[in-house]
Parts: structure tokens; sequence; C-alpha cells
């Protein structure tokens, strides 16, 4: 797949990217909430981001021996 059709696999919206919050808000994705004793804190990523963590994952998953499959960042290869 290409880049696009990656991004194509998520529901975009407004957010701030955890690896890019002087960038302010951009199109995001959640990947996963943390409870804290603060209370629930949103985990969000922005394109760039989620395009490295696709590519971490098709890595992790050919040493392994998982499946891969795009669309699923946040989430443990099966």
């Amino acid at each position: 797949m290409n880049p696009q059709q990656i991004l194509d696999l998520y529901n975009w919206q407004p957010g701030v990217c955890f690896r890019h919050p002087g960038d302010g808000e951009v199109p995001t994705i959640l990947i996963k909430v943390v409870h804290a004793i603060i209370g629930e804190r949103e985990v969000r990523a922005c394109e760039a981001c989620i395009l490295a963590i696709e590519d971490a994952r098709r890595e992790t998953a050919a040493r392994s021996g998982s499946t891969y499959e795009p669309g699923h960042a946040g989430e443990p290869l099966k």
C-alpha cells in the first residue's frame, strides 16, 4: 500500500500530536487513552507519526513472524 492508502484507513479529527505538540491542532487519530491520577488523556498522532508507526509495525511483524495489517496503529500485532 502507498502512504495515502494507509492514511485513508483512519478517521481523522483535529487534535494535538503527542510527538509534535508545537504544531498545534492538526488532523490526528486517537492511538490510546491513558488513565492517570489526573484523569484520562488521549494520545493522538498526526499523519507523519502514523506512517512512522505503520512502518515500525510492518518491520516488527516481519521480524517476529506476526501478521501485519495496516490501519491498526496503537493495537498489538496479531
